[in-house]
């Protein structure tokens, strides 16, 4: 293990709004299917992100706006009294850690079950997901979605802005509202899943019109400096195909910048995309960029820390790391030193519900604890 720490913009401090982050280091929100299956974010949920503190900013996983958008199972929410306490839980364990934590909102549109939430999933056009989807009994086939209609694109709308709300309620700092990786208002944004042809489909202007209403409504209910928007131009993921990309994200990104939200939050972005370096320039504010480190591969031995300062190179101002913080709850002070990372376990732990792949990967002194001991051991023998 290296001993001198690495010199790196990673660890300078910055502003986000009102915000004073002590490095540039953000935990990406991942789903881990630890709340109870009415969405009630479980005690050892505070455990988890209170060990992750040190990241200059938590953006915690994705919680829905109301019950039609739940996703998976086990998956959190913020549209009850019992769920912002849940929350408020775990925003008080970080807090007394020193850290900082805003919250994802997301609806899953198509991507859901009646199985999980009770309810047929609602979506832009009634076109299903061409995967399964996970439920209490192992994956299904999707169902046909509904076609929202004006009316529930209103109240989705309303849902949005009282959920973060909620959130505010719960000791957040502020609310990432999620518009990538192939939830509900990704939906909106691609041909493939928008065939719609009232005033929320058809041109990009349309398609744009129900996230840029939804941010609007966020920013109205709790400020736009609390508000962060995440995208992922020309991801596929959860079947999507957006067949404009390269039109959809620069009217997306004009019309949010006129909101004037904390920050834009862009997944698995590359330096080196010319539609990353266009979107740079046109983003007048804060941008988080999220490094590709190969999805379903295992960790770079150094964390992700190269890709992360070609990103800062490239005029990112903050890098948030998903699978490194999930296996190195210290990952800031691993970063900083240079030591070796942990590698994140079988992925199929995310539904077993308990401190395995969670709660128990090791820190650094915790390892440096059980081989001081061993040494101890060894020398009395």
């Amino acid at each position: 293990m290296t001993n001198t720490t690495v010199d790196s913009r990673l660890f300078e401090p910055a502003s986000l709004g009102a915000l004073r982050l002590p490095n540039r280091l953000v935990m990406a929100p991942m789903t881990r299917n630890r709340a109870s299956a009415d969405g009630v974010p479980q005690p050892i949920m505070a455990t988890y992100y209170a060990q992750r503190a040190a990241a200059g900013l938590i953006v915690a996983e994705a919680s829905t706006p109301n019950a039609v958008g739940q996703t998976y199972p086990d998956i959190t929410a913020i549209h009850t009294g019992a769920h912002v306490a849940g929350w408020r839980r775990v925003t008080d364990a970080v807090r007394a850690e020193g850290g900082r934590m805003f919250l994802q909102l997301q609806h899953g549109g198509r991507v859901g079950h009646p199985d999980n939430s009770g309810l047929t999933p609602v979506a832009p056009s009634p076109i299903p997901l061409p995967e399964t989807v996970h439920t209490p009994t192992g994956p299904q086939d999707a169902v046909v979605p509904r076609e929202m209609t004006l009316d529930e694109i209103r109240s989705t709308v309303a849902d949005f802005a009282a959920a973060a709300r909620n959130a505010v309620d719960a000791g957040f700092e502020g609310v990432e509202v999620h518009a990538a990786n192939g939830y509900l208002l990704h939906q909106f944004l691609a041909r493939g899943t928008n065939r719609r042809t009232d005033a929320y489909g058809g041109s990009v202007a349309r398609r744009i019109r129900f996230t840029v209403e939804v941010v609007r409504a966020v920013a109205d209910a709790i400020g736009p400096e609390r508000v962060g928007v995440r995208i992922a131009p020309g991801l596929t993921v959860n079947g999507i195909d957006e067949g404009d990309t390269e039109e959809i994200y620069p009217a997306l990104v004009a019309a949010l910048a006129d909101l004037g939200p904390a920050y834009l939050h862009v997944v698995f972005a590359d330096p080196d995309q010319p539609l990353f370096q266009e979107i740079r320039k046109a983003w007048p504010g804060t941008l988080i960029a999220n490094p590709v480190l190969g999805w379903g591969k295992p960790l770079p031995a150094d964390g992700g820390r190269r890709q992360a300062e070609r990103l800062l190179a490239a005029g990112a101002d903050l890098i948030s790391l998903g699978r490194p913080f999930l296996a190195n709850p210290d990952l800031v002070e691993r970063l900083r030193i240079g030591a070796p990372i942990n590698q994140v376990r079988d992925h199929g732990l995310m539904y077993t519900g308990g401190s395995a792949g969670y709660t128990d990967y090791p820190t650094l002194a915790a390892t440096a604890a059980v081989d001081h001991g061993q040494a101890s051991e060894s020398a009395a023998l």
